[in-house]
């Protein structure tokens, strides 16, 4: 099993997304890169902690590659939005791929410069981030698969 660990806007989203690939084992909401101190949802949706709203992603490398799973990240937002996905606006919103190792940073940072090479976005930068993965701190239960539990569809806009 390998993790992953991706920003693109509104965890439920994110979440939803990456739960409909082949090979994903579990995706989990949650906060990554602000102050650990902070790790609950009141405080982080004010933008002022620092952390963005994430998903880790647990998934079978039999199944599914890591550059599978960049793909999906890439395929379902705008990396183009600076701290923004749709209405949801703040840095907690970022575009973000929170990398585990060397060979992860180097598969995301190849990704990334393919996407921007690629034409899809036109002129507008790219603006993911791609850091060093920080402390994840699991967001509060109501948040875990929260379209399913509220029986709504994909928050999602497709891109």
């Amino acid at each position: 099993m390998a993790v992953a660990t991706f920003g693109a806007g509104c965890f439920w989203g994110v979440e939803h997304f990456f739960k409909q690939v082949p090979g994903v084992l579990k995706a989990t909401c949650g906060y990554m890169g602000g102050k650990d101190s902070t790790n609950c949802y009141e405080e982080v949706k004010t933008g002022e902690t620092g952390h963005a709203e994430v998903v880790q992603v647990e998934f079978d490398e039999l199944q599914v590659t890591f550059e599978d799973i960049l793909d999906v990240f890439w395929k379902n937002h705008n990396p183009t939005s600076l701290n923004r996905q749709g209405g949801d606006i703040g840095s907690q919103y970022r575009s973000t791929i929170f990398f585990h190792d060397k060979a992860q940073k180097a598969a995301a940072e190849l990704s990334k410069l393919s996407l921007a090479r690629s034409g899809k976005w036109g002129a507008r930068h790219i603006v993911t981030e791609i850091v060093p993965l920080l402390t994840f701190h699991r967001a509060e239960e109501y948040h875990q698969n929260y379209l399913e539990k509220n029986e709504l569809p994909s928050c999602h806009i497709a891109y």
